[in-house]
């Protein structure tokens, strides 16, 4: 130990953290609690009856654990640890782990093309020839499915969030150029439109769907349009949340005066995860929302 406040290289030797076993634990706790809420475990066990607290337990676990591992990064910083060398890995790092989200969207987009383009072929051989699933994958969207007018609520919402991806341009300017007021307004104005996109996805757009899980009657057969819908814009949304939260940080932290326009990584990693955000969104609006509802009118 010595030694080791004799450094002759450019890297940083992290002290020893309890949060990589905290997390752990943390996140086995909360998926437990999870199948537990949802499905209880066994007849006997304490863990039988379905309650959501073992759940939160975990989830809470892991909020803590994302507050004390970023505040001991943001001090490593501070204290001088972040070299030339670090900082180009934690880019790296934040464009590798974007690379990895950008993946988990192929997933939801390769399954919404799967039953979009080829749903014709798919009726002809589904499981033991279910009647109702055959009809549901004889035409897309599904019969009786009701989509949203692209032009309306989703529109908006397409315009928000390409506000918001001027704003916060706009506060990253500002912060290069010395502008700390100018950084203020526009991660305000970000996080606002942010929270503006969610409550009108989750608050109105949701709430309107014709073709939630677990409809019955004439919808019964959309369940497939309803999961590659909701796991794909759901997905996109909760990805928004994140962002918006990641923005809320970043302004704090400048009023706190953290930032200068020569160091504020932090807030750079933010931009560029707010820039995929918008990207996406934009390919959901395209193929998930207008093409759908061309392809009925059609």
């Amino acid at each position: 130990m010595a030694s080791h406040g004799d450094v002759k290289h450019d890297y940083h030797l992290v002290d020893p953290s309890p949060w990589p076993i905290v997390g752990s634990i943390s996140l086995f706790v909360m998926a437990l609690g999870a199948v537990v809420w949802m499905k209880g475990l066994g007849e006997a066990s304490i863990l039988a009856a379905k309650n959501p607290i073992l759940f939160y337990v975990g989830f809470a676990g892991v909020l803590g654990t994302m507050i004390g591992w970023w505040s001991d990064v943001i001090k490593e910083g501070q204290q001088g640890h972040h070299t030339p060398v670090v900082d180009i890995h934690m880019r790296y790092g934040m464009i590798l782990f974007i690379a990895s989200e950008v993946m988990f969207f192929v997933a939801w987009f390769w399954a919404y093309f799967e039953m979009s383009i080829f749903h014709e072929a798919r009726s002809a051989w589904t499981i033991a020839g279910d009647p109702e699933v055959m009809k549901a994958w004889a035409h897309w969207p599904p019969p009786n499915v009701e989509t949203f007018d692209p032009f309306h609520l989703p529109l908006i919402n397409t315009l928000v969030l390409l506000l918001s991806g001027t704003t916060v341009t706009w506060a990253h300017h500002a912060l290069q150029t010395g502008d700390r007021k100018g950084a203020m307004w526009g991660l305000i104005l970000t996080v606002a439109l942010g929270s503006l996109f969610t409550y009108v996805q989750f608050g109105i757009e949701y709430p309107e769907a014709g073709f939630q899980f677990g409809n019955t009657g004439d919808t019964t057969t959309a369940n497939l349009y309803g999961s590659t819908f909701f796991m794909a814009t759901g997905f996109h949304g909760f990805h928004v949340i994140i962002g918006t939260i990641f923005l809320a940080v970043c302004l704090i932290r400048l009023l706190a005066g953290q930032f200068t326009p020569q160091k504020h990584f932090g807030f750079e990693a933010a931009a560029w995860y707010w820039h995929f955000v918008d990207v996406v969104w934009l390919f959901l609006f395209a193929f998930v929302y207008v093409t759908p509802k061309l392809a009925m009118e059609g």
